[in-house]
């Protein structure tokens, strides 16, 4: 088992329980995380190939035009997980720029779909690379809503170190497991706001099954993409 395997199985429960809904994914690990979904415990999600055809078990099984994407989306039956280029405590995200917005020391994609997409339908995170540039105490743009300013639900952010998620009185950000080798210690340091840390001992990540591991090296991702 590596690491980039128990965070395509994070990246799958995310969708545990939606039933017949879109899962929209950013990056390839939250993609095979919804392929596997599909595959084992959530059969009836809706996966495309990040256009506009429907897949299932990796074959054609439908059409969503683009038009009709974002009717799914002012529905509220679609279920997005995203990257974010910083992450507060509450959620917000940035996509947008990195320093002051008149005069910012990076351009980024601008908001794009996150306002939509924060307000309406579930939401998730996927960040590669668990770091304080991303946790930051105050996002430079909000281009996605955190649970502080209405989102209408964020529900995990799973990253290279951990899951966390917004469990709490004021949905705030809360360590919700660690990777298996990861120390609670390690998530602390690389988040730049201080975490609800559950009590008495924060639960370890689960590992991914045989045959979830047969699934994602021999029929999901056998070129081992997910490593890189």
């Amino acid at each position: 088992m590596t690491r980039a395997e128990t965070c395509v199985v994070a990246c799958a429960e995310a969708w545990r329980g939606d039933g017949a809904v879109l899962a929209s994914s950013a990056g390839l690990i939250p993609h095979l995380g919804a392929r596997l979904a599909q595959l084992t415990f959530a059969p009836d999600l809706l996966v495309t190939d990040g256009e506009a055809t429907l897949l299932r078990d990796g074959a054609a099984e439908g059409w969503l035009p683009y038009r009709q994407v974002f009717a799914t989306v002012a529905a509220g039956t679609r279920h997005v997980m995203m990257g974010a280029s910083q992450l507060d405590r509450f959620g917000n995200s940035n996509i947008s720029c990195i320093g002051d917005w008149e005069r910012p020391r990076r351009q980024l994609l601008g908001v794009r779909g996150a306002p939509g997409n924060t307000i309406n339908h579930t939401t998730s995170y996927w960040v590669p690379r668990h770091s304080p540039r991303v946790f930051v105490d105050k996002v430079d743009m909000v281009s996605g809503i955190g649970g502080d300013r209405g989102a209408h639900e964020i529900r995990v952010v799973v990253t290279d170190l951990a899951v966390l998620d917004f469990a709490t009185p004021d949905r705030s950000m809360r360590l919700r497991s660690t990777h298996p080798g990861v120390s609670v210690g390690e998530v602390v340091a690389a988040t730049g706001f201080p975490l609800t840390i559950p009590s008495p001992a924060v639960p370890v990540t689960r590992d991914p099954t045989s045959a979830e591991l047969t699934l994602i090296r021999d029929r999901l991702d056998p070129g081992s993409q997910r490593e890189r």
